[in-house]
């Protein structure tokens, strides 16, 4: 049997690494979400450009709204002309491997190839799942010293602490004009120590968070000459939903989601604006301690005892992801050629913008609106 890894041409190693990014691509949840200047919730930044000041990096680019007002009549224009307020923010880079090896030539009975197709599936798909769990994390708001379950991130063996990335830092909680519980009936300000069991969701929630998302100005995504929010929640938060009459009613009233449009791929249904789709990687606290200390993997509420998910309202460019290059794709023979050793290297780094509003006179997210509530 072939175990020479070593003997394997270069182009076939970039075949391997296209395929298993393509992969990756198929299983991350965000693809459907990714634009380029301003089209899709997560910016995709695949190159390194320089901004105004002469710093080089991954950098998302951002430019404020004009305000209102403009000159009268025959008045002179020149040297009154406004400035576009051009924000840069850059998007620190770290890398994340993952390696899996076979147990040996008696155990491997097929073809170095099936070990390469099996290592392709399963690196893939972990790749595609970790990068899927920070960046829920990161538009969130949450430290990734949590699960996307509220359950404390312990590595297992052999793995190091996802908390220690380079852009780990950059996550910042909610801001102040974008957090909010939802009480049941009504939005309030966001703070997950007074969650109840009574915070159920509604469709008053998505029709008060669409209607905070567009009187705060949040950039919508903008397609066919129509608005839209994508709207993220639990399963459980869509099965509360589904109980819920008013929701029923608009359901039925609702204009039918496009197939031939990418953005709907997922979609559980669209109304009024909303894309709704659901992902059990949306934050929840099922996971966490009852009378665990809070934010720190223990529930909701006085007592830290009410599970709660934590849905989320996004526009255009909620999120920023830096893809920068396929994955490196390594090979390796070990133990006198007796196991082979396959490892992918992926480069990248997430951050949720903040941006000042000119609206709110403060500095928010600027893309994202998070809502508390029980489930």
């Amino acid at each position: 049997m072939q175990t020479d890894f070593g003997a394997q041409k270069p182009s076939k190693i970039l075949d391997w690494r296209h395929k298993a990014y393509r992969q990756y691509r198929d299983n991350f949840f965000f693809k459907n979400y990714l634009g380029t200047n301003g089209s899709g919730v997560i910016e995709r930044i695949t190159e390194i450009t320089k901004n105004e000041r002469g710093v080089t990096g991954a950098m998302i680019h951002l430019i404020a709204d004009l305000p209102t007002g403009g000159i009268i009549a025959d008045n002179q224009v020149l040297g009154r002309q406004a400035r576009l307020q051009s924000y840069w923010q850059q998007v620190n880079i770290d890398q994340i491997s993952n390696a899996v090896e076979n147990k040996g030539r008696l155990d491997d009975q097929a073809s170095v190839d099936n070990f390469r197709m099996e290592a392709k599936d399963k690196l893939a798909q972990v790749d595609a799942q970790t990068w899927d769990e920070l960046m829920f994390l990161t538009l969130s708001g949450i430290s990734y010293s949590l699960n996307p379950d509220g359950s404390v991130r312990v590595p297992l063996p052999g793995q190091d602490d996802l908390n220690s990335l380079s852009f780990a830092a950059d996550v910042t909680a909610p801001s102040a004009n974008r957090h909010f519980n939802w009480t049941g009936s009504a939005l309030a300000a966001g703070d997950t120590t007074v969650v109840t069991t009574a915070f159920v969701p509604k469709y008053g929630m998505i029709v008060d968070s669409m209607t905070e998302a567009r009187s705060r100005r949040v950039p919508p995504l903008r397609i066919g000459g129509q608005e839209y929010y994508l709207f993220l929640v639990h399963p459980r938060t869509y099965g509360a939903l589904k109980k819920d009459s008013d929701f029923r009613t608009a359901v039925v009233q609702a204009m039918p989601r496009s197939e031939k449009n990418p953005v709907f791929t997922g979609a559980t249904i669209t109304m009024d604006g909303a894309i709704i789709a659901t992902h059990n990687r949306v934050f929840n606290t099922k996971g966490a301690t009852s009378g665990g200390t809070a934010g720190a993997g223990g529930k909701w509420g006085a007592g830290t005892a009410v599970d709660g998910s934590r849905s989320l309202l996004l526009g255009a460019q909620a999120g920023a992801l830096a893809d920068l290059e396929v994955p490196q794709w390594e090979e390796e023979s070990i133990d006198h050629n007796r196991r082979q050793s396959i490892c992918i290297e992926h480069m990248g780094g997430l951050k949720k913008p903040v941006f000042y509003s000119t609206y709110d006179k403060s500095n928010e997210d600027f893309g994202v609106i998070a809502i508390n509530h029980a489930i």
